[in-house]
């Protein structure tokens, strides 16, 4: 898996990664009903070139990485649908399989003007995503530790196997969480991550952490390529950056917030619009603060992806 010191020299070979958009809001935009406890991960058994897809959708917009469809994906997910484990399985290391072919097609035929290869990062979504009940975005879930680690350990071997480029421990919401998924980096010695966290204010993880705190226990940890934040609003992500700044000076920043729409859980549905232009400004702003990993979660597209990468590549950064 690339190690710190190697992100880090990517990152200086540029001034910035791109990350990719949202997977599920693609598959939503094509038709697909993702209306499902899996959500995006029931298309990797019913229909995986959708997913392959979507992945080249966002390496011709310009992403340096793209993320596995693997964020709702788990064994007791899987089995909760009646899937068994070897087919369950199966379809974890598929998602990391997809977005390499993806990435390696691409490659095949990339503009010379790249400087590398893009990266695959296998997503390790919260436990609240396999309960499906939003608790991704308050995060008491009301578990142990132990508990907590008897969920995440063996999918995170599962997608080793699979050979990703590092792991994406996106929307977290817990610091207990955060907790237990670095003591499994830490007996992987072999794998990196970076760590983001879903936020709920200017200062604050999901579950009223200090942003600060989980940076500073973080920090410390070597296999930890970057920390940051995804699925939360833009509105909240300049402060965010300085806080995490301020804790952990040294490590990249990861910003992946969502479009700027809000989502009414009454009538299931968003409101306000989404600039893909407003977006890359934003976007700039971060890259000014801090931020060195740049892309969108939530109802962002391949557009918002490409004028992010647009945006960046001529702020004239260095």
């Amino acid at each position: 898996m690339i190690s710190s010191q190697a992100l880090k020299t990517m990152i200086g070979q540029q001034g910035f990664l791109v990350l990719d958009g949202g997977l599920a809001t693609e598959l939503e935009r094509h038709d697909f009903d993702l209306n499902h406890p899996l959500w995006s991960a029931r298309l990797l058994n019913s229909y995986p070139s959708a997913i392959q897809d979507v992945h080249a959708s966002y390496l011709n917009a310009g992403a340096d990485v793209i993320i596995s469809a693997s964020y709702q994906a788990s064994l007791p997910g899987f089995a909760e649908q009646g899937i068994p484990e070897s087919t369950a399985t199966q379809l974890l290391k598929k998602s990391v399989q997809l977005a390499r072919t993806a990435r390696d097609e691409y490659w095949a035929k990339a503009n010379p003007r790249r400087k590398f290869k893009p990266l695959v990062a296998a997503s390790i979504g919260p436990y609240g995503a396999y309960l499906a009940n939003g608790a991704e975005y308050h995060g008491n879930y009301g578990i142990s530790k132990n508990a907590l680690s008897d969920f995440h350990q063996p999918r995170w071997e599962i997608l080793e196997d699979a050979e990703p480029d590092f792991f994406a421990c996106e929307t977290i919401p817990s610091f207990q969480e955060a907790v237990v998924l670095r003591k499994i980096l830490e007996t992987n010695p072999t794998t990196t991550a970076w760590v983001s966290f879903s936020c709920r204010d200017e200062m604050h993880i999901a579950d009223g952490t200090p942003i600060r705190q989980c940076a500073d226990f973080l920090k410390e940890c070597e296999q930890i390529v970057a920390i940051g934040i995804n699925c939360t609003s833009p509105a909240f992500i300049p402060s965010l950056i300085a806080e995490i700044a301020a804790a952990s000076p040294e490590k990249p920043i990861v910003i992946y917030p969502n479009s700027g729409e809000k989502y009414d859980a009454v009538s299931h549905c968003w409101t306000d619009t989404a600039s893909a232009t407003d977006f890359s400004v934003a976007a700039q702003k971060w890259h000014q603060l801090g931020a060195r990993l740049i892309g969108g979660c939530c109802r962002t597209t391949p557009d918002h992806i490409r004028q992010i990468r647009a945006a960046l590549s001529n702020a004239h950064l260095f």
